[in-house]
């Protein structure tokens, strides 16, 4: 069962510039930052709020590290803009395989380590009218770092 919006993906041409646009306009702090090499991307993620089902809700701006990354691929077609949305899930594979069940394309096989040690996995963008859509399990603990 999805529980909540897990975080919304930005994609930018440059994070600390980003973060500091978030910082300065809205007073969002970096609650964790690291890079994907898998996915190509240093990400930074400006917590909103806390959320009733102990989790939390999520800015993720996302820089490519390479120009081949999805997220790199995806800036050059689009700009900077929204990439994705993200919902939260305490059975990331029970929910993708019922949702697979429906029609929708799963994008991967298997769920993937994803930010703060989530699992993760893709919904493809043609089967959820235009929207990169991603299913999230929080790790035990998430830490600020």
């Amino acid at each position: 069962m999805l529980t909540r919006i897990d975080h919304i993906g930005i994609a930018c041409f440059d994070l600390d510039k980003t973060v500091e646009f978030y910082r300065a306009t809205y007073g969002f702090e970096v609650f964790h930052e690291e890079v994907n090499e898998e996915q190509g991307v240093r990400e930074a993620m400006l917590k909103i709020n806390e959320t009733s089902d102990g989790g939390a809700s999520y800015l993720q701006l996302l820089e490519p590290t390479r120009e081949d990354s999805a997220v790199g691929k995806w800036l050059t077609k689009n700009g900077e803009g929204v990439h994705h949305i993200a919902f939260g899930t305490a059975d990331v594979d029970g929910d993708a395989a019922d949702i697979r069940g429906k029609g929708v394309r799963v994008l991967y096989d298997e769920p993937r380590i994803g930010s703060m040690g989530s699992r993760i996995t893709f919904l493809h963008p043609k089967d959820c009218h235009g929207v990169l859509t991603e299913l999230v399990t929080s790790a035990a603990q998430p830490t600020h770092e």
